[in-house]
């Protein structure tokens, strides 16, 4: 079997921005948005534009508010309806006037009244209520967790506990009935975990979120404090099952979805492509060296797939940053994946869905079978930057790094690797 053609890197990159077209958040909405309409929609998070325009082209003249990421493009909204940016990765003032102004709208809703939030990856550090730290706090504590490499649930249990806004906190602040559409971005899909779950009831309590900073040995005295009275009973904990009985929840996209649009869009080029999982986690440079394996094992005794083959796999890698460098876990894998193949290399995509990869302006990067080859050519060598959490700086070298801006959305990471 034989690609139609002969550019497999540009095959790839079409792979990826098909995926991200036909995962389109106004595509995922348009089928969700049923009548009788909303009395007012709340939207945060990567997507929140785009999807509170499609809601306000079905619901004219309803009220609304987005909050999206400072920077993305387009910040303009239906009329009748409110954009408040905040900042992403890290939360910072304008995430917390928008917290207010949604905690504000959604308690004026009187009773019957409809509400319907729209949720997108990024809702966390984007809506954001501060409780028992300040916010410098509270960011200086979730870049703590992040350069840690704790995992996305982690950080959640710890965020939900110091805010009033997450962990069902939000929805438990309306009498409204509330219709809540998420887009995940996270393993597994879980609605108490996107977005840190403003309207889905939260299995972690302040305990859990006690024992986050201690398995990663983080001091954080206010935060303790604050966790430790919550344990002692001094706070309400966070509504558990059964506890937010006037909200219903709909995932309507996810990293699943991302990939089968990929998986479509190779084939209908000519292509076989299977989907590994959309469920890998763990530190990249541990799912470059299991890719890697299975590269090696197709080569060299066609299992588990013959080749030629694309690989296609998502889910969400981390990074424990040891260095001072640019990148994101995204170069950073397809950094590891070239050490690991050295000179038999492959054709392959690392990206983020999101278009924006770590503190980079890459969303991801591109490997070649010549890449080892082009990197010693320019003196370049991988293990050093490696070291250096240096990835974008050297895809950036190689010219194989993948930018394309924000993409409106975030359905987590996107790898396709080539196999011959």
């Amino acid at each position: 079997m034989t690609f139609p053609s002969p550019d497999l890197r540009a095959l790839l990159e079409r792979s990826y921005r098909a995926a991200l077209e036909a995962a389109a958040p106004e595509r995922l909405l348009a089928p969700h948005l049923l009548e009788p309409g909303p009395d007012f929609v709340l939207a945060f998070g990567k997507a929140a534009l785009p999807m509170l325009r499609a809601a306000g082209r079905a619901y004219p003249g309803v009220p609304g508010l987005a909050v999206p990421p400072r920077g993305a493009p387009n910040l303009s909204a239906p009329e009748g309806m409110e954009v408040i940016p905040g900042s992403h990765p890290l939360p910072d003032e304008h995430s917390v006037r928008a917290a207010e102004r949604a905690l504000a709208k959604v308690r004026a809703l009187p009773p019957g009244a409809q509400l319907l939030v729209l949720v997108s990856g990024g809702g966390s550090a984007l809506l954001s209520a501060p409780w028992g730290v300040t916010l410098g706090q509270k960011s200086a504590l979730t870049g703590e967790l992040l350069r840690a490499g704790a995992a996305i649930k982690e950080i959640n249990a710890v965020r939900k506990h110091l805010s009033r806004v997450k962990g069902g906190r939000l929805a438990q602040a309306t009498r409204a009935q509330v219709r809540t559409l998420m887009i995940s971005d996270v393993i597994g899909d879980d609605p108490s975990v996107i977005a840190s779950g403003p309207t889905a009831p939260d299995p972690t309590t302040f305990g859990d979120a006690l024992a986050v900073l201690d398995r990663y040995g983080i001091t954080a005295p206010e935060a303790r404090l604050h966790l430790l009275a919550g344990v002692r009973g001094e706070h309400p904990e966070t509504p558990g099952a059964g506890k937010l009985t006037h909200v219903q929840g709909t995932v309507i996209g996810s990293n699943r979805t991302l990939l089968e649009a990929a998986q479509a869009a190779l084939t209908a080029r000519g292509a076989r492509a299977v989907i590994l999982s959309d469920t890998f986690a763990g530190e990249a440079r541990d799912l470059a060296g299991f890719h890697a394996s299975l590269v090696q094992s197709i080569r060299t005794h066609s299992t588990p797939f013959s080749a030629p083959v694309v690989l296609l796999s998502g889910g969400e890698a981390t990074v424990t940053v040891r260095g001072d460098g640019r990148g994101g876990r995204n170069q950073e894998f397809a950094l590891w994946l070239l050490e690991a193949l050295g000179e038999r290399g492959v054709y392959a995509l690392s990206a983020g869905s999101d278009g924006i990869d770590g503190n980079s302006d890459a969303a991801g990067a591109f490997l070649t079978p010549d890449s080892a080859a082009r990197a010693r050519a320019l003196g370049l060598d991988p293990g050093s930057f490696l070291r250096r959490n240096d990835s974008a700086r050297f895809f950036g070298a190689l010219g194989d790094a993948l930018v394309t801006g924000p993409s409106g959305h975030n359905l987590n990471d996107y790898r396709a690797i080539y196999v011959t």
